[in-house]
């Protein structure tokens, strides 16, 4: 089969490697669209390139089972499908507690196993144990469908942030996961406050229903979200992207008894000034949200699916397998926004 297969950092080449084969409860999903996330770029770049390279990335993979391993039930050759990326053991105590993205001995597509960037995936038992295989309805789309996982993620901080009607909502970088935020805090009946450099990703956020939006090389954002919240900041405030210095610089946005999300990975080793007396009185809460977990999945699949999000909205850019070097050098230089390959 053909595949986008990485050697090391900036190194990835289209090639034939061997279709896989299931082992037992696995099953082998033929690839109709992968999406290309942020996290692939940066591996590329060299921000936590896999040890067991060569490697095929791509974890936001919808397409049709092609084969099922020994013992599979409750699916069928055929079946058009979205698939969770992340294995897990169902046994930790962090899979107890239903937070499966912190399983103590969690893998994944193109973390641990070959990703979706290629004709055919093997799903291990793992992630279809857990109900991480979600059918999809015969007229939904495969490039819609891989919107599914980082839709997921959204909706695993819209629930860690604790998100209500009327509230206000800063997103720091509308990037595509800043869009989902975006778009799932509307949709949960918030104000939106967008913070973002690039002048197309401030029409997109505008396009796609931000109440204000920041340009913050153009006014200072800390005094301009006050302004908007009438000097007290906002309920939650989301940082989509992974710089510790502008995390740092956006604290002082958020209300007291507010949500300060830090979301967009940021690189190892770096670290911020917090004010703990702050924290203290004004009881700010800190959190962090990575992943998402199955039931945010199929949640993201269903809202997807009866049109209640718009996926399409999301999507800028289509490519082949073929054109996937295009694609890469494309989200480098941030000319592309949220990009699919299509098979």
């Amino acid at each position: 089969m053909k595949a986008a297969v990485v050697h090391g950092v900036n190194d990835i080449r289209i090639e034939e490697v061997p279709q896989p084969t299931p082992q037992p409860g696995d099953i082998v999903v033929r690839v109709r669209a992968s999406g290309i996330c942020a996290t692939d770029v940066k591996t590329l770049l060299g921000q936590g390139l896999p040890k067991n390279l060569p490697t095929i990335l791509g974890h936001e993979v919808a397409g049709e089972v092609f084969l099922l391993g020994e013992g599979v039930t409750g699916l069928a050759v055929g079946d058009r499908v979205a698939v969770y990326p992340i294995a897990v053991c169902g046994e930790c105590e962090f899979c107890r507690r239903d937070r499966h993205n912190l399983c103590r001995h969690e893998f994944g597509l193109a973390h641990g196993i070959d990703g979706g960037f290629a004709e055919f995936v093997r799903i291990p038992h793992q992630i279809v144990n857990i109900g991480g295989v979600v059918k999809l309805p015969s007229d939904l789309p495969f490039d819609l469908a891989a919107i599914a996982e980082p839709l997921s993620c959204g909706l695993a901080a819209l629930r860690v942030n604790g998100v209500r009607p009327g509230d206000t909502v800063v997103i720091l970088g509308a990037g595509p996961m800043g869009l989902i935020h975006l778009i799932l805090s509307k949709w949960r009946g918030a104000r939106l406050i967008v913070i973002e450099r690039l002048e197309k990703r401030r029409e997109m956020a505008a396009n796609m229903g931000a109440d204000y939006i920041i340009d913050p090389g153009a006014e200072d954002p800390l005094a301009a979200v006050k302004k908007l919240t009438g000097g007290d900041g906002a309920e939650v405030v989301i940082a989509s992207l992974g710089d510790p210095q502008a995390v740092e610089s956006a604290l002082p946005m958020v209300k007291k008894a507010g949500v300060f999300n830090i979301f967009g990975g940021p690189p190892a080793g770096h670290t911020i000034n917090i004010d703990p007396r702050w924290v203290h009185y004004e009881e700010i809460t800190i959190t962090g949200s990575f992943a998402s977990i199955p039931s945010d999945f199929r949640q993201a699949v269903d809202l997807i699916a009866h049109g209640e999000i718009n996926a399409a909205d999301l999507i800028t850019d289509r490519y082949s397998l073929d054109s996937i070097l295009d694609a890469v050098e494309r989200a480098k230089s941030f000319d592309m926004i949220k990009g699919v390959v299509i098979f």
